[in-house]
């Protein structure tokens, strides 16, 4: 029997990168837990283990492969987000390439090779399809929720679950994991599953890691045992909130500043334009917008102060799917200031002085992660066509 009230604090920690490794007797998935990419959050990797643990008596039940992946080792020895640098800010090719070529590596560059390292050779030895998953917690009380890209395969996936979906947070971060792993095709997600050190994060971990094996269906329900029981647990825990929401704002902490959230303020917390909600350098930091409040930093590190987030109507869901299958977005390229980086097609440029009515929101319905590469134009990633549609096609969720 599972002990799902757990610590996180009472964990033993790894000293190998896979923790589990194991392989189901029939072929099937290939999942890959991650877990302490930042190493203050061990309730992810104290799931991990007790499900791993549990799993170990049903290999025969088990489809495909299954592995749990340890992320930022040093850091989670040390109870630390990082030592030198967020590893979860580290995936970009244009830094990985640099990483690459450096010689003397920061600690969390090392992490950074060594994952990549391991990555490839997972992709390259085991078969499809393939589901990644990226366990985290927060510094505030939250209700558990799942964080992805806004490709298609990634929303039909993130549905399965009776959580909230946050999209767009990519957007307003630099080279997150999962990011790097959607850029190569595969279905990715990030669940956040409460706070740091409170035993229900650990209680949401397993929950979802089985309603995940049963989803990409290298479970069964019966194998499960008490599958009911952990679709309630997250029920329970998420509030009845199932609703899909986009991040509209983010509050950079920069340089040196001093920040503060003042007390009492919880994730999905619903907040008023001109809300106060924190001090920067002794200055107050009021809402720029209405909606929910998300992830309000309240520990030294990280730079993400916090984010507001609105819900997204079912509408604009349901349109932006069927705009997506027909590849309306072919057409762009034949208005004026809209042009294709490289031959490529991957990366769009919008000249905003040209086209003012293209509006950011269109292109999030469209699938396109939009950065602004100066004031002038708009750098637009496509997040659907890197995905690996045919590869799930099978799958019961899609």
């Amino acid at each position: 029997m599972i002990d799902t009230q757990t610590s996180p604090s009472k964990i033993d920690m790894p000293v190998s990168r896979v923790i589990r490794k194991l392989k189901g007797a029939k072929p099937g998935p290939t999942i890959l837990f991650f877990a302490g990419i930042h190493g203050n959050e061990p309730a992810g990797l104290v799931a991990m283990k007790q499900v791993f643990e549990d799993l170990s008596t049903k290999e025969d039940n088990l489809r495909g492969t299954i592995y749990g992946i340890v992320g930022n080792l040093k850091a989670l020895s040390q109870g630390k987000r990082f030592l030198d640098i967020d590893l979860n800010r580290l995936w970009t090719k244009s830094n990985i390439k640099m990483v690459a070529n450096k010689k003397i590596l920061l600690e969390e560059e090392k992490e950074l090779l060594e994952l990549l390292d391991l990555l490839k050779k997972i992709i390259q030895t085991e078969k499809g399809p393939f589901y990644f998953i990226d366990y985290h917690t927060t510094s505030s009380k939250t209700l558990p929720f799942i964080t992805i890209n806004d490709s298609i395969i990634n929303r039909k996936f993130a549905l399965q679950f009776p959580v909230p979906v946050v999209l767009g947070i990519e957007e307003f971060l630099e080279g997150p994991l999962l990011s790097y792993i959607n850029q190569l095709g595969y279905v990715a997600i990030g669940f956040e599953s409460g706070q740091h050190q409170d035993s229900e994060a650990v209680s949401n971990s397993v929950a979802f890691t089985y309603m995940t094996l049963v989803s990409a269906r290298s479970l069964s329900k019966l194998d499960v045992g008490d599958y009911t029981g952990h679709v309630k647990q997250l029920e329970k825990s998420a509030a009845t909130v199932r609703d899909i929401f986009e991040v509209v704002h983010l509050h950079r902490i920069i340089g040196m500043d001093v920040f503060k959230m003042l007390p009492g303020f919880e994730s999905f917390q619903k907040i008023n334009k001109g809300t106060h909600l924190a001090t920067n350098n002794a200055q107050p930091v009021y809402a720029a917008f209405g909606g929910r409040l998300f992830m309000p930093l309240y520990q030294n590190q990280g730079s993400d102060g916090f984010f507001i987030i609105r819900k997204i109507p079912i509408w604009a869901l349901s349109l932006s799917a069927f705009l997506r299958k027909i590849k309306i977005d072919n057409i762009f390229t034949l208005l004026p200031g809209v042009k294709w980086e490289h031959r490529d097609k991957e990366i769009l440029l919008v000249d905003l002085k040209i086209a003012k009515f293209m509006a950011k929101p269109l292109f999030h319905l469209l699938g396109y992660r939009v950065r602004h590469l100066d004031a002038q134009y708009l750098r637009l990633y496509n997040r659907e066509k890197a995905s690996k549609k045919k590869m799930y096609k099978n799958e019961g969720w899609w």
